[in-house]
């Protein structure tokens, strides 16, 4: 039996719904290069059913998830979205270990669901090599291998294959022709999954975010530059390619570029696995705000959605797929205040801000004040722990806050801090 809470709760959704079809009803069909990343770390979002009603009234092209959920498949197979599915970490070095288990994992991901729900990429792994495993990292290509193979069984060709990678697979960003691979990549992971991505003619996927680099120092790096404000007067020519740049986001990517042409392989395409702005976060965390975050994925549609492709310097004139982070704001996500605010709609499923997915509209933000926190917080902050906090997760969190290098834990340095244990008990 619905509650009277549950029934205005599904009104107000549903008023979303209506309310966001109606504001792009009059889009074109151009938004089928852009996809959204559907992420539920959350206790509190739509269902499946509703979320991809959403989906479809935003006019998303495609819809990328992470993981292969059975629910949410079957919902998108009455719909024309073009779906990339995700091998989770934990799976890897499973399939990896035998054919059958890539064919298993093949038979009730894909087989069970396609062809009606249009699977259009398998993602092996999310930022594998951002972790620590080397393990994971050996067994991510023969796993990669696995299921294209599997694939390859039921005469599947029409689906690729391939790997989210952070930016901070590289070692080396500025400027991007010095880009390079980490060198505690092993030769023996980083070139077959070359030669894997080069063979399949898949693309090599990438976490890209102009927030980070530019909020680490605000101060060095235009904030008009890292939203890809046209007009701006503000370029970058780097010193050995002679390439010039407009903005940050194309800096970033022709480093992905580079530094795949310093291993030998020039030809692999580079598709945007998540790119975003955050609109809301903790008082350090600067630029977090709506009206950059409506600007930056304003610009970011008109640029991936032009026609012709406009591509980066190093590339010019390719086309770029492009996966926007993310659908929800996602209130069980650790970490910083702007983990938990990328959504472009909110809970309700209305949106935090304006957004045109097809391209068409370049004014999103106009009805939004303009944002006093685009500079450093010049305050002094620090850590208290919530009432409600679990003693299991207060360590791994403490230990997160304190390895940002920003002086937060400063105090409870032992020997140094004024708050050091059990001391400022004594």
């Amino acid at each position: 039996m619905h509650t009277m809470k549950g029934l205005m709760m599904k009104a107000v959704l549903l008023l979303s719904i209506m309310s966001f079809y109606s504001f792009c009803s009059g889009a074109s069909n151009s938004s089928n290069k852009i996809g959204v990343n559907y992420g539920r770390l959350g206790n509190n979002l739509p269902s499946p059913f509703e979320s991809i009603q959403l989906l479809l009234s935003m006019k998303a092209g495609h819809v990328k998830l992470y993981d292969a959920d059975p629910e949410v498949l079957k919902l998108l197979s009455d719909t024309d979205l073009h779906v990339t599915i995700m091998v989770t970490n934990q799976e890897i070095s499973m399939i990896a270990s035998n054919e059958s288990h890539a064919d298993a994992w093949i038979d009730d991901n894909v087989l069970a669901h396609y062809p009606s729900t249009k699977i259009r990429f398998i993602l092996v792994g999310n930022e594998v090599f951002s972790y620590n495993d080397r393990q994971l990292w050996l067994d991510l290509v023969p796993a990669m291998r696995r299921i294209k193979r599997s694939l390859n069984k039921h005469q599947i060709h029409n689906i690729k294959v391939g790997t989210p990678l952070a930016m901070d697979a590289l070692e080396s960003t500025f400027p991007p022709s010095s880009a390079r691979f980490r060198s505690s990549i092993p030769a023996e992971v980083i070139v077959p999954l070359m030669r894997f991505l080069n063979s399949t003619k898949s693309f090599f996927f990438v976490d890209v975010y102009t927030y980070f680099p530019w909020s680490v120092n605000p101060t060095n790096t235009s904030l008009d530059y890292a939203l890809m404000k046209s007009g701006i007067n503000e370029t970058y020519k780097d010193p050995v390619s002679g390439l010039t740049y407009t903005n940050l986001l194309d800096q970033m990517l022709d480093s992905v570029h580079f530094a795949m042409q310093k291993l030998g392989f020039n030809n692999v395409r580079v598709a945007i696995a998540e790119t975003g702005w955050p609109h809301d976060g903790d008082f350090d965390e600067p630029g977090a705000n709506a009206y950059n975050a409506a600007t930056y994925v304003s610009n970011l549609v008109a640029k991936v959605t032009s026609d012709p492709p406009i591509g980066t310097p190093a590339k010019p004139g390719i086309e770029i797929p492009t996966f926007v982070f993310s659908l929800y704001d996602e209130n069980q996500k650790p970490g910083p205040g702007t983990e938990r605010h990328w959504g472009l709609l909110s809970n309700t499923g209305s949106p935090i801000y304006e957004v045109d997915l097809t391209g068409t509209s370049h004014e999103n933000n106009t009805k939004l004040s303009e944002p006093s926190n685009n500079g450093p917080y010049n305050g002094k902050i620090w850590c208290v722990v919530a009432s409600t906090a679990s003693p299991d997760d207060l360590g791994p969190a403490l230990e997160f806050a304190c390895r940002q290098g920003n002086g937060t834990c400063d105090q409870l340095a032992p020997g140094h801090g004024s708050c050091e244990f059990p001391s400022v008990l004594l």
